[in-house]
């Protein structure tokens, strides 16, 4: 079986006057903190988020309430939009309206307000953004100066509060070790255009980077494969969001991580959201396995311990793994942004304010989103891209065999290439604008004979060893290219997906764009990074073969196997397992 496939912050609130945008939440943090509750849920191990008891209220063992008239709502909201007096900014008034009335509420009490004000703030809880040692590359800059921005949500499986364990699980998890059973990256594009997100399922193995806990302890790099969702337990989401550089490459700027209690709280904030199942279902094996979910047939609106049921299902959809429960995870999460961008919702200034206090208490972020204003600001970046730009997707993946029967490992080939488009910043529903070439640099390259470049053997994967004299035959491109100052590093044989060429300093950008146009590389593979001290080309497991660079076809696709679900696609409706309707 084979193995992986491989390896802006906001600005900070410095007046009072700057106050009064923060407290808009109704739209913006709204949507930004609604993708971000992605809900927990486990897959095949004993920490199954599903199994013990379910919460006897809120939705285990009843039925959902039918919502018929949802759509005639909103047919309802298009007409009234288009009685205003300014259509062209109408459909976002009602947004604007909540957002200050909760600004009122704040300024209008003076002090009092700041204070409050200051108590969101303290209600966030803050991290490090990696615990890895590998310094993550740089985004690069499209034609305009724009950089994208990647955001890494995380769903804690943890049981360490009273709220958490009424919520259900087994006994002996409480207080154990917390999983990051909910993994979702996402990516706004750097014209803020469309949102792209990925979703790796937790039963995914890979290997595991070194990460060093804030306490000083220090987790070795795995000698062997593991569930993804251990990552959360060495030393807290920092080492999830190194575990996604190493095997993506993608940069990460930010997390966001949430628990069981948290997605209650918020759910409840925000209202309930339409989902669809195509038969009637109830989420409980015989053994008392499941989430508890329980609904007929159609389109419920869900909300509170019943949304958190909907977003742990595993057992009752398709085939009772953790790639149903991901679907339905991106059904609810399209469905709640469509409903609040309605602007039907969070009128109310208690439920603002509740929603206020609801997501600042839930949500564990890192040292770069630690105040009310950089994630109102965030969720502003968000509000830019339109429903329909929104394209959620999973991993790739295919299942292991033996011992990991049942555990899943990147798909060869069509993870890396969801990964690279990501990573070039190519949107995943396939509407890219023409995109311009990457600008040349300021500083232009020194003549090919005075460049210095080091080649390394990184062919390796899990499933095969480095192949043989790799380096040495790029090495000799090179010096047939001019390169006379190329050599070899055999002590470094680190297995990277795909050929990229790192340098240190912009001074080199030049050199290094030089060196991958005489290979044929793209230019998104050339990367600034304090890893490397000159230029360092790492040949890949994706030129193992004597020959030019393969440069990819038809890579700026999105492969069938991601599962990709426009933002707008108000028909997905969650296939039921058979075995789980009644």
């Amino acid at each position: 079986m084979g193995g992986p496939v491989g390896r802006s912050s906001t600005s900070g609130e410095k007046t009072r006057s700057r106050v009064r945008r923060v407290d808009r939440l109704g739209g913006g943090e709204g949507v930004g903190e609604g993708v971000g509750e992605g809900g927990s849920g486990t897959g095949g191990d004993s920490r199954d988020a599903e199994g013990g008891d379910a919460p006897a209220s809120g939705g285990s063992g009843q039925r959902g309430r039918r919502t018929e008239g949802h759509r005639r709502g909103a047919a309802a909201g298009a007409r009234s939009r288009s009685s205003r007096r300014a259509p062209k900014n109408g459909k976002r008034r009602v947004l604007r309206w909540s957002a200050s009335v909760l600004a009122v509420l704040i300024l209008g009490t003076g002090g009092a307000g700041y204070l409050y004000y200051e108590r969101l703030n303290s209600n966030i809880k803050k991290e490090d953004l990696t615990l890895g040692d590998k310094q993550m590359a740089d985004h690069k800059a499209n034609a305009a100066g724009q950089t994208p921005l990647n955001i890494l949500l995380i769903g804690s499986d943890a049981r360490d509060s009273e709220a958490n364990q009424k919520l259900g699980g087994a006994k002996e998890t409480f207080g154990a070790t917390p999983l990051a059973d909910v993994q979702m990256l996402l990516h706004l594009s750097a014209d803020r255009s469309n949102l792209s997100v990925i979703s790796m399922p937790r039963d995914t193995m890979l290997k595991m980077p070194k990460c060093t806990a804030p306490d000083g302890k220090v987790y070795p790099a795995s000698t062997r494969d593991v569930q993804t969702n251990e990552s959360l337990g060495r030393g807290g989401p920092g080492c999830t969001v190194a575990t996604w550089y190493e095997l993506t490459g993608i940069r990460i700027d930010h997390f966001m991580m949430i628990d069981f209690a948290g997605v209650v709280s918020m759910a409840d904030a925000i209202g309930g959201v339409p989902v669809c199942v195509d038969a009637n279902i109830r989420s409980r094996t015989a053994d008392g396995k499941g989430s508890g979910l329980e609904l007929e047939k159609g389109t419920t609106s869900i909300q509170g311990e019943q949304a958190l049921q909907w977003l742990r299902t595993r057992y009752g959809f398709e085939d009772n793994t953790d790639l149903g429960r991901a679907k339905a995870q991106h059904q609810y999460m399209n469905s709640m942004v469509r409903e609040l961008r309605k602007g039907t919702k969070l009128t109310d200034p208690a439920k603002l304010m509740n929603l206020a206090e609801a997501a600042t208490k839930a949500l564990t972020v890192d040292k770069g989103l630690d105040t009310v204003k950089k994630l109102y600001d965030l969720a502003e970046e968000f509000k830019k891209v339109p429903t329909k730009r929104i394209t959620m997707s999973t991993m790739p993946n295919v299942y292991g065999t033996g011992v990991n029967n049942g555990r899943v490992y990147p798909k060869a080939g069509d993870a890396e290439q969801l990964f690279r488009m990501v990573r070039d910043d190519v949107p995943l529903d396939g509407k890219a604008s023409k995109r311009k070439k990457p600008e040349e640099p300021k500083d232009p390259s020194a003549p090919v004979g005075e460049i210095a470049v080091s080649v390394r053997n990184g062919t390796a994967t899990d499933a095969l060893g480095p192949a043989s004299g790799r380096a040495g035959e790029v090495a000799d491109q090179l010096k047939n290219a001019g390169f006379g100052r190329t050599s070899v590093d055999s002590g470094n044989v680190t297995g990277v997906a795909r050929t990229g060429i790192l340098y240190p300093s912009a001074d080199l950008e030049g050199d290094a764009q030089a060196v991958a146009k005489a290979l044929g590389v793209p230019l998104s593979q050339v990367k600034r990074s304090t890893d490397v001290s000159g230029i360092s080309l790492a040949v890949g497991a994706d030129w193992r073969e004597d020959g030019a660079y393969p440069v990819s076809e038809g890579t700026e696709k999105t492969p069938e196997s991601a599962g990709a679900l426009n933002g707008e696609d108000e028909g997905a409706c969650m296939k039921v397992n058979p075995n789980y309707t009644w």
